[in-house]
Parts: C-alpha cells; sequence; structure tokens
C-alpha cells in the first residue's frame, strides 16, 4: 500500500479546536469524481418596491402624508415652546414665592378674645388665630382626616391632579353644571394657592374692599384655573408636602370666626389642635367645604352628619379601622362650654360695641379682653327666661323679653336680649330698644322727694286730679284701677303704684328737680318735659335703668354700667386700658336712699310686686307697665344683685293680660332664685321712717292750678299736706313750668 493510500492522521490543532471543520476534499478519494457541487452562495432577494400609485388616489395620500408631517413637526416644536413658557413662568413664581415663615397667618384683621370675671374664655370675636401649627405638630387624625376629604393623593402628585380634574368636570356636567361650577377638582396644593390668592396680597389703594378682594380670590374662570395650576407646582417646587399642608392648615376658614386649626379647635372643643380625636378631627375636616354652612355653631346635627361622611372615608383609605370608624360615628363630637354660648351672645356683643372701636370692631391686633360676666349668672338668667316662656306664656307668642343683671357698682353680671339667647350679631333689646318704662320710674319721684327732706310716712291723697297744660287744655291722670284710695302714705302710693300720688310728688317737688334726679342716676335719654314725666312717658333702655336702681341699693351714687375690666394685647402684660364703669358721684343722701329702699321692699313684700318674692329674702324692686300695655317691665334687687326684666313686642303690640307685676316678676323671680342658690340671706341695707311729726292740726292752703273733675276739691284739702308745706318752702305754685300736649295715660298696678 502506498502512501496515498494511507489515511491523513488529524493534527494537534484540529484536536484542539475541535469546534472547526475541516474543509472539505474538492475531489472524491480514490480518483473518483465527486458526486455533488457545492452550492454557490444565495444572495438575498432584493424586495420589491411598492409601486407608488398613480391618479387622484396617490396624489391625496402624498399631500395626507405631507399634512401630517407637517402637524407633528408642528406639533412637538410649539409644544416645546409652550413646556419652556411654562417653565420659565414656573420658574419666575417659585422665585416670587415668600418664606414659609410668612404665610402662616393670612388673616386680614386681628381677633378680640373676651374672659369673664374668673378669667376663662367664653367668647371671640374677628379673625381668630389660635396660633401656627405643623403638618406634624396637630393631631393625625386631623391630618388625615383632611388627606382623606380634599386630597387622597396629596403626597403622589406635583400640585395639580388631571385626574382629579377629570372627575370634578365630569360630575359637573352629569349635575347639569358648568364644568368648572361646583366640584373643582383641586388638591391641597391648589386649594392653598387659593388661600394665598396666587401670591397677590391686597392693596387697600386698590378700590377694592377686602370682601371684594376675597372674592376676586376665590373666582373659578379658566385663566384663573390655569394661574392656580402654575402657583401649585411652583409650590411643590419651593416647599416639601408638609410645608404645603402646613400653610393649608394654618390658613384655611373653619367658620365661626376661626382661621387655621389651632383657632377651630379652641374655639369649638376647647382644646389645642394637637389633642382631637377622630371625631374632633373629621368634624374639622369637613368644615372646610362649607365652614358656615356646616359650623357647629350653626348647627351641630348637619355638622355631625358631615363628620361621619368623612370617618368614612378615612376607614375606606386605611386611616381608621372598622372598630375605630364605628367608635368615632356612635360618639360624634361635641361642643365646649363657651362654643355652646355662640361667641358671648348678646354680652359679647355690647362689650364689642362699647370698646373702642380700632381696638375690638375694626383691630388688627390680637386683643385680650377680661369683663364682668359671670357665666353661672349668665345661665341662670337664660334658663330663668326659658321656663317662663314654656311654663307660662301661649305656644306661638311672639313677645320678646330682656334681662340684665348687675352688682351694686354697675358691673353687668348677666345680659339677655331677647328669646333666642343663642346668637351674636342679633338686636339687643337690653342695650338698644328704647322703650317707656311706665311706673318703674316713679322710684325717682320718690328719691327726689326723701332727698327734699319727705318722709315715708307722709300723707298724700289720692283723688280724681285734673291738671291746666297751657296751650293743651286739661289733663287727668287716671290710676290703673280706675278707683281712688284716698290719703294714703307714700309707701303705700308706691307699693300700690298709684299714678295720682305720684304726679302730686312730682309737681310738687318739681319736674325739673325729678328730671335731674333720674338723670344723674343714669337715664340718658330725653325725659318727658310735661307732668306725664311722673308716669314714666319717657324711654330708656334696660341697662340704664338697672343701673339707675343699682345706684339706689348702692346708698345713692350713681353708676355707669360697665362689663370691660381691662383691655391688652395677646402677649402683654400691661393693660392699654381700664373699665370705663363703676360708682360715679352722688345723687340723694344715703338717708334718703335707705328710705326708698325701705320703700321698695314694700312694692314686693306687700304690694304690686308680690310674684317676685323667694325664698325668705329681703327685696326690693318696683313694676312698670306702659300705656294699653305695650310695655313690662320689673326692675328690683337683693341685698347682692340688681336686676331688671323687660317684656314687650318689638311692633309694639300691646301684651294681652301682662303688666310688670306678672310675667316680669315671674322672670324676675327665676333669675334671681337660681342667681341667689347657695348664697347666705343678706339683708337689705333699709332704713324704716321716724316717727311723724304732728301735721294733722296744719291749715289747708287753696291749689289754684288743679282743677275739679266729676265734683270734689282736687287742689286742695287738710290731707294734702306735701303741697302746702313746699308752697311755704319755696314761696309759690308747682315747680316745673314745661308745658306738652295732653299725654296718655300710663296705667300701671
Amino acid at each position: 500500500m502506498t502512501d496515498k493510500n494511507k489515511r491523513k492522521r488529524p493534527l494537534v490543532a484540529d484536536k484542539r479546536y475541535p469546534g472547526k471543520a475541516k474543509p472539505k476534499a474538492k475531489t472524491a478519494a480514490r480518483g473518483k469524481p465527486a458526486t455533488r457541487k457545492a452550492a454557490p452562495a444565495r444572495r438575498k432577494a432584493a424586495r420589491p418596491k411598492r409601486p407608488r400609485r398613480g391618479g387622484i388616489l396617490g396624489f391625496f395620500a402624498g399631500v395626507a402624508r405631507w399634512i401630517w408631517r407637517l402637524i407633528w413637526t408642528i406639533t412637538w416644536r410649539v409644544s416645546l415652546v409652550i413646556f419652556l413658557v411654562l417653565a420659565l413662568a414656573v420658574g419666575y413664581i417659585y422665585t416670587t414665592i415668600p418664606p414659609l415663615e410668612t404665610l402662616l397667618d393670612g388673616r386680614a384683621r386681628g381677633s378680640v378674645t373676651m374672659l369673664d370675671r374668673e378669667g376663662e374664655v367664653f367668647a371671640w370675636r374677628g379673625d381668630q388665630f389660635g396660633g401656627v401649627v405643623s403638618a406634624e405638630s396637630v393631631s393625625k387624625h386631623l391630618r388625615n382626616a383632611v388627606i382623606a376629604t380634599e386630597d387622597k393623593r396629596f403626597y403622589r402628585h406635583l400640585g395639580v391632579s388631571p385626574r382629579g380634574i377629570a372627575s370634578a368636570v365630569r360630575i359637573n356636567l352629569s349635575e347639569g353644571r358648568g364644568p368648572l361650577s361646583g366640584h373643582g377638582g383641586s388638591t391641597i396644593t391648589q386649594q392653598t394657592a387659593k388661600l394665598l390668592c396666587l401670591g397677590e396680597p391686597y392693596d387697600p389703594s386698590s378700590g377694592m374692599t377686602e370682601k371684594e378682594y376675597e372674592a376676586e380670590c376665590r373666582r373659578s374662570s379658566l385663566g384663573r384655573k390655569a394661574k392656580e395650576a402654575l402657583f401649585a407646582i411652583a409650590m411643590e417646587l419651593k416647599y416639601t408636602k408638609n410645608d404645603i399642608l402646613s400653610i393649608y392648615l394654618n390658613r384655611a376658614y373653619m367658620g365661626g370666626g376661626a382661621f387655621g386649626a389651632e383657632a377651630a379647635a379652641q374655639r369649638f372643643f376647647g382644646k389645642p389642635a394637637a389633642a382631637l380625636s377622630p371625631a374632633e378631627g373629621a368634624m374639622l375636616a369637613g368644615l372646610l367645604t362649607a365652614p358656615t354652612t356646616l359650623s357647629p355653631t350653626n348647627n351641630l346635627d348637619r355638622s355631625q352628619s358631615r363628620a361621619a361622611t368623612v370617618i368614612r372615608l378615612m376607614e375606606e383609605q386605611g386611616y381608621l379601622s372598622a372598630a375605630e370608624a364605628d367608635e368615632a360615628i356612635a360618639n360624634p363630637a361635641q361642643l365646649s362650654e363657651a362654643a355652646e354660648a355662640e361667641a358671648g351672645g348678646y354680652f359679647a356683643d355690647w362689650v364689642m360695641s362699647s370698646g373702642p372701636e380700632f381696638f375690638t370692631r375694626n383691630t388688627t391686633e390680637d386683643v385680650i379682653i377680661k369683663t364682668t360676666l359671670d357665666q353661672r349668672i349668665q345661665r341662670a338668667a337664660e334658663e330663668g327666661l326659658k321656663w317662663v316662656f314654656e311654663n307660662k306664656v301661649r305656644e306661638g307668642s311672639k313677645a320678646q323679653a330682656a334681662i340684665v343683671v348687675m352688682s351694686s357698682d354697675g358691673a353687668v353680671r348677666a345680659l339677655v336680649g331677647g328669646r333666642k339667647t343663642k346668637v351674636a350679631g342679633a338686636f339687643n333689646r337690653a342695650t338698644q330698644a328704647m322703650r317707656q318704662t311706665g311706673s318703674a320710674f316713679k322710684p325717682f319721684i320718690y328719691a327726689a322727694a326723701l332727698d327734699l327732706g319727705y318722709s315715708p310716712d307722709d300723707i298724700i291723697v289720692d283723688e280724681p286730679y285734673c291738671l291746666n297744660i297751657p296751650g293743651s287744655g286739661q289733663w287727668c291722670p287716671k290710676n290703673y284701677t280706675k278707683s281712688f284710695k284716698g290719703p294714703v302714705t307714700l309707701t303705700e302710693a308706691l307699693k300700690s303704684s298709684l299714678n295720682i300720688p305720684a304726679v302730686k310728688v312730682s309737681e310738687s317737688v318739681g319736674r325739673e328737680t325729678v328730671s335731674s334726679v333720674a338723670t344723674q342716676f343714669g337715664i340718658k335719654s330725653d325725659l318727658a318735659a310735661g307732668p306725664a314725666l311722673a308716669l314714666g312717658a319717657s324711654e330708656s333702655t334696660l341697662l340704664e335703668m338697672t343701673g339707675a336702681y343699682a345706684g339706689i341699693l348702692n346708698g345713692g351714687s350713681s353708676v355707669t354700667p360697665y362689663g370691660l375690666v381691662d383691655l391688652r394685647l395677646l402677649g402683654e402684660t400691661e393693660p392699654l386700658m381700664g373699665t370705663g364703669g363703676g360708682i360715679n358721684e352722688r345723687v340723694i343722701q344715703e338717708d334718703a336712699a335707705r328710705q326708698l329702699v325701705y320703700m321698695m321692699e314694700k312694692v314686693i313684700s306687700e304690694g304690686t310686686g308680690q310674684r317676685a318674692k323667694f325664698g325668705g329674702r329681703q327685696l326690693a324692686g318696683k313694676t312698670g307697665t306702659t300705656s294699653a300695655n305695650k310695655d313690662a317691665w320689673f326692675v328690683g334687687f337683693s341685698a347682692d344683685y340688681v336686676a331688671g326684666v323687660w317684656m314687650g313686642y318689638d311692633d309694639n303690640t300691646p301684651l294681652t293680660g301682662v303688666t310688670g307685676g306678672g310675667l316680669p316678676a315671674e322672670i324676675w323671680r327665676e333669675t334671681m332664685s337660681r342667681v341667689h342658690e347657695g348664697m347666705p340671706l343678706k339683708e337689705l341695707p333699709m332704713q324704716a321712717p321716724a316717727p311723724p311729726s304732728n301735721l294733722s292740726e296744719a291749715q289747708p292752703e287753696p291749689q289754684p292750678q288743679p282743677q275739679p273733675q266729676g265734683g270734689g276739691n282736687q287742689g286742695g284739702g287738710a290731707d294734702n299736706v306735701i303741697d302746702r308745706v313746699l308752697r311755704d318752702i319755696f314761696g309759690g305754685g308747682s315747680s316745673g313750668s314745661g308745658a306738652s300736649a295732653p299725654a296718655p295715660n300710663f296705667l300701671d298696678r
């Protein structure tokens, strides 16, 4: 065998690299021809070009492609330009947004916080701001409730939520409103931007009022929504999420004059925002939708119902377990005692109106006012009024009533200006209503007489009596009973509220003297010039009348009723001003005042005011009923407090079957009995009269002025000792020459 026929051994390299195939021999072994030729390399077939469409279809297809390419080119270029413009706008807004600390208190006005005589808060006025809080410092229940209610994706968006906006537009359209009317789809960031008025502070020189400015800030136009979105994005870049939430929690109005979570928590619940329960946090979060309508001080039931909805949202989003949600709904948030007082009601309104305007109604500072209010006495007055109207007055009556309780120095302890006690800003019948006083004015007549030396036991004749009024003719007063009692003491005349003796005494001491005494005691209104002055023809307020009676109790010195003790700025220890009231100058001698108290005690113990008696206490007072029963009064005092009650209709409709000794005396009793619960018995500062001098032998002096009525001598007689004595002293007819048209009869019992 030759070497050619031997098989060739594999090379070492072939063994080392087995993956490489050995090229095949081009010829067959042993000289045999190859049976198969190697196939030539296959070239990739070229894809045939799609023939262009010819004709009209091809033309339009080309035009369409050209238009599409043009639109795309323009769109991405315009989008890029818009994006750059928006980025520049956001960047500019970013540079104008102030530091966080300057945005937390956004009130335009200051606040007034009122303290009672014990130093407890009972009322707020103005834009209340309880202090700065942060998203981290408030109760987690409040924070979670706000997020669950207002913006559940707050921590996941960049200031604007397209999904929320689209959902709001859909809901608005489905409810038949415009796309931007109703639900706004705003995020918390957008709402905060709106609270900041998009960075546009109020400018007084703009010609807009603050109310118009706020309305403009809250206007929902398409352009304003766009600005709001840009501002929101800039805020997201400037602040953290918790910073934005903090601004919102500090600036949002939550009803009842409260701005921010801290003020609202203190206003409604009497606790800080950090201590709120789930039910309380849900109630505050629910107020954000409609703070005035849903305010718990306006409608607690509606506010609790809204809070229940918020609690369910918190449960759905995992902030509360089912058990916690059920517990919160079963035990809804309740108002604090101060909140139930409706921001102090009539008393707080009166204090605000009596203080300096720049520190009360229009203050730009946070002010603290300490007052004379006693909340226990205030509740007593409100409960007493309510009890009488529920138990003594026919259902559906529109009659109104007012109450004032004060100390003998004029410090007002309670004030009720109408039957609806849980109100603020309402018409105050205790301080604003000018009403005829009727026989409640008579103590000032006898005060003048006693100060001139009269005795409570002096005799005067109750008989038919007339006066000729120059230019007006004859005027003949009558008693309420249309009868006459003949000779009576001054004490008997007062306790039975006899009109004719009161007119005689007034004419004897002089109308000017009576007017002077009444004015000095605090009756500031214009007093009648004619003889009807003695029958309460003049008008006064209940506050003035009660203050005047306080002067009788304190021994004859006038008082200025007051409710403000001192006023200071928040954080300051020194007051800016003190009280503007208290005891003033003496009006009558102390002995005269004590004798008058003796006479007025008989009104309650034996006379027309017996319905006012309670608890075996010494009490003094006077009834009053005006012409045609349009006004009914009872004003009186114990050794501790003075109280006045007025009752009537706002439109001067006559009262039916009501006199001062009836329902007003009962309201007075129900109020004062509650006021004196638990207080020791004290005697009144009264003085019984000295034994009368023997004047029975004195000769009568003719009285030329009074004219007869139905027979009888009305002007003189042996019994008219007082007229005779005064004429001897002053040497002539009755002083006080004022004349007027015939006055109506002011009848009282």
